[in-house]
């Protein structure tokens, strides 16, 4: 005896002619056709629908990709677009250390003179400076090269 089926798909027939177009197109990533071709397999409204593990089969799938589809479709509210496509992410998951401001006081603290007995100023020169100039985070040699190499500026 098959279990009860926790989350059902029911689709319009909007929903089932966008799914239809996403499938046949061809024009989307692979992983939004799975998941369209498994909400196609899985609609209520097509009639009675087969096992997870039958339609895991037939569409070349596994049971959990399945199970994850529809239960996403229900906790999303039947909206499809949702379910097909990939998260936007609001924020980046880290503030970037080097903002406008940040790079713009670097690379004119790299334009001004070196320290007294030096010729030019090198990368280790403004590190240390960076940490004693206040308004600015300290940073690492490495990230003061990817700087000024991305203002186009040569310490040479």
């Amino acid at each position: 005896m098959p279990r009860p089926k926790e989350f059902t798909v029911t689709l319009t027939a909007g929903d089932r002619a966008k799914l239809a177009k996403v499938v046949s197109s061809g024009r989307h990533p692979a992983r939004a056709i799975t998941r369209a071709r498994v909400l196609l397999a899985l609609d209520e409204t097509q009639g009675p629908v087969s096992d997870r593990r039958v339609v895991a089969e037939r569409l070349g799938t596994s049971e959990s990709t399945v199970y994850l589809v529809a239960k996403a479709f229900t906790t999303q509210a039947g909206r499809v677009e949702d379910v097909i496509t990939r998260k936007k992410r609001v924020t980046p998951p880290v503030e970037p250390k080097v903002t406008g401001d940040v790079e713009a006081r670097v690379i004119a603290l790299a334009c001004s003179q070196p320290p007294e007995g030096r010729q030019r100023w090198t990368l280790r020169l403004l590190e240390r400076q960076v940490a004693l100039t206040e308004g600015i985070p300290p940073m690492d040699h490495s990230t003061i090269g990817r700087v000024l190499k991305r203002g186009r500026l040569s310490l040479t």
